[in-house]
């Protein structure tokens, strides 16, 4: 069997060695005639259910290639149990949250609309292909569901107060980021980063009024929405997540 296989796959149904699969035709395209793969060739397979396979190209046409399940390499390991709830920005920062958040492990991503939300159109579909791809580059073996976008005071009145919900509090009354994560109460949480412009005063008050919300400051400087989800998700993975173990 051939070594150092780079090629990485996510495939839309549960594997299991013998499965003779058949990717979708993009990805058929992707292997064929972008990668130049042909048949023998080896790749690497996750379904985000049962692990990661060892798949070998045993038909290929023009358009089309299946591909045999030859060899489990991978039992399946699930990322913490850390949400991220965001307000959408412009397209290009958006594409970079999603990614990033992905990478950094968390399991699911809500959008959320704010007050001051200045993007409304979201495109549920790009942000699915966005993790899945973020999760083969990554080698992750889940995949981040993505939730349907919603306010946040909807998002607010169905919580399940057994989730703490820490919102990055821009104007310095929450507590040190570090400090607080070095004494959360559970390892099931959820990091809510504002907008542009930061929450609306009213927002804020809805917020602290929540006995499971929970308030953090990233100190003196005012980070990017995009840079306080990266930073957020960081610090908490160091201290709370899976980073501890590795």
């Amino acid at each position: 069997m051939k070594q150092n296989i780079k090629t990485r796959l996510f495939a839309h149904q549960k594997l299991d060695i013998g499965l003779l699969w058949q990717p979708e035709e993009s990805q058929s395209h992707y292997l064929l005639n972008v990668l130049r793969l042909v048949e023998g060739d080896e790749l690497k397979l996750f379904d985000g259910q049962s692990g990661e396979y060892i798949g070998q190209i045993c038909t290929a046409s023009k358009k089309n290639c299946t591909i045999k399940i030859v060899k489990k390499i991978r039992e399946m390991e699930y990322s913490p149990d850390l949400w991220l709830l965001f307000a959408p920005v412009k397209k290009d920062k958006t594409d970079f949250i999603i990614a990033g958040a992905t990478e950094l492990g968390v399991a699911k991503i809500v959008p959320t609309i704010t007050k001051r939300t200045i993007s409304e159109r979201i495109k549920k579909e790009r942000y699915e292909a966005q993790v899945i791809e973020a999760s083969e580059q990554c080698r992750r073996l889940d995949i981040p569901l993505i939730e349907d976008a919603q306010s946040l005071e909807k998002i607010l009145q169905n919580w399940l107060h057994d989730r703490t919900l820490y919102f990055m509090d821009e104007t310095g009354k929450g507590g040190d980021i570090l400090s607080v994560f070095q004494t959360a109460p559970t390892q099931t949480a959820a990091i809510l980063v504002g907008p542009e412009g930061g929450f609306d005063e009213t927002e804020l008050n809805l917020l602290r009024q929540k006995s499971f919300a929970c308030g953090v400051s990233m100190g003196k400087r005012i980070l990017r929405a995009e840079t306080a989800v990266q930073a957020a998700i960081s610090c908490w993975q160091a201290i709370c997540g899976d980073w501890k173990s590795v």
